[in-house]
């Protein structure tokens, strides 16, 4: 009886450990080819139109367009467009004032950022009689500073013979405290390691939302109609799905704010996950089968970088399994099966974080904010299912059926606010 009930342990258990360790193991692998590759040499001779979707942004959006008008390219090879979605101050405005171009939508019933861009997109590919389409549209969050070499380099991939491609997201006050320098080494993680490493592999790194560039042939090949909370990642499977990779263009870089507060992160982190959870429910099924019967590298990359869960839980999971490993060897007098999977997806996971941090710039700062993930782990697990107090930014859930802009306070205005209150 002992005999098969520490069989069964053994086996359940390393049912159990094998994803974590696989997905730790992956991670692993891409960084290890997570060397910075060489830049391309610029190129000046594409025409390009900045697309900068905005809800009640009237307090950052100058600085971003200003931060567009500067980078090191010809000004009439380039254009700078605001869609100002269902805004309530003087965004578009100041938008104007700033040298932008401006898209006014009001759509009480379609609020978003998906519909914002499907806006956009549609003007530019169809600009009338008397005007030009661009050849590529980039795509830039409103709280978002640029590199000045931006369209120099997608314009060099976009010579190439690539159509989509994916700067570079990086966090612009890692400094602030610890947890966005936490976020900061996430940021590297996900954004630069893996990209840098599935870029190598030939396959598609994904769109990470901000710092996107579409050439037109694409935008008309595959229609923009993601409108769910993760409409980057949804248009990326299917891009993936018509055939079409992004590829990473790693000298290019995108900065943004990341929230400072524990109330403006949960509602953040609590948007992406539940729109990753949902749409892994919905697509990852088809994926998966699509990649194993056309034996599809990137869709089949695609989907497992769907199913990964976030670095957060990854963790979690392989402390679970080295916790699971020890209470085996204890009961059953010897280690189970599930210790070495757990083990290789824990070496990798370290791995992972490692190189994260040494790209990520954060320094010791990063280090201090490694010490934080136990902490941070139980405070995610605090977290509501079903959605966290405090605004969102960018998507929130309202009901079933519709997703609209909530926006998430800047850092900068929480200052002032504490300062007026006091």
């Amino acid at each position: 009886m002992i005999r098969r009930v520490s069989t069964a342990f053994d086996l359940i258990s390393t049912a159990l450990a094998v994803p974590a360790g696989l997905a730790g193991s992956y991670l692993g692998l891409l960084s290890v080819l997570a060397s910075s590759p060489k830049p391309r040499p610029g190129d000046t001779s594409l025409r390009f139109t900045f697309v900068v979707p905005a809800h009640n942004e009237s307090l950052s959006i100058a600085h971003t367009v200003r931060s567009l008008a500067g980078v090191d390219y010809p000004s009439d090879q380039m254009r700078i467009v605001v869609v100002a979605d269902n805004c309530t101050d003087d965004t578009a405005d100041v938008a104007r004032a700033a040298g932008a171009d401006v898209l006014v939508r009001t759509n009480e019933a379609q609020r978003g950022k998906g519909y914002a861009l499907a806006l956009a997109f549609a003007q530019l590919l169809d600009p009338g009689p008397n005007a030009a389409s661009p050849d590529a549209v980039v795509v830039v969050d409103a709280d978002t500073v640029v590199s000045s070499n931006i369209l120099q380099a997608f314009a060099a991939a976009l010579r190439e013979g690539e159509q989509v491609l994916q700067a570079t997201y990086r966090v612009g006050n890692h400094d602030a405290t610890w947890r966005t320098s936490l976020m900061a080494v996430a940021f590297t993680c996900i954004h630069d390691v893996r990209s840098i490493g599935r870029e190598r592999l030939g396959l598609s790194t994904g769109l990470r939302g901000n710092g996107m560039c579409f050439s037109t042939e694409a935008l008309r090949l595959v229609p923009h109609h993601a409108a769910s909370l993760v409409e980057d990642v949804e248009h990326g499977l299917d891009l993936a799905n018509a055939g079409i990779r992004v590829a990473f263009v790693h000298e290019a870089t995108v900065e943004a704010e990341m929230p400072e507060r524990a109330e403006e992160s949960a509602s953040q982190r609590d948007r992406w996950e539940r729109g990753r959870t949902k749409l892994k429910r919905e697509r990852l099924p088809g994926l998966v089968r699509k990649a194993v019967a056309q034996r599809d590298p990137v869709l089949a990359d695609l989907a497992v970088d769907l199913a990964i869960a976030p670095l957060a839980r990854l963790s979690m999971f392989l402390g679970v399994g080295i916790l699971t490993s020890g209470i085996g060897r204890v009961w059953i007098g010897r280690w189970p099966k599930a210790l070495w999977p757990t083990l290789a997806g824990v070496l990798g996971l370290v791995g992972h974080v490692g190189v994260g941090w040494q790209k990520s710039g954060t320094g010791m700062a990063g280090v201090r904010a490694l010490f934080h993930v136990p902490g941070y782990i139980l405070w995610k697990l605090r977290l509501r299912p079903n959605g966290s107090s405090g605004a969102e930014k960018g998507l929130v859930k309202s009901s079933p059926d519709a997703e609209e802009w909530v926006r998430t306070k800047r850092n900068s205005e929480l200052a002032s606010t504490q300062r007026t209150d006091r």
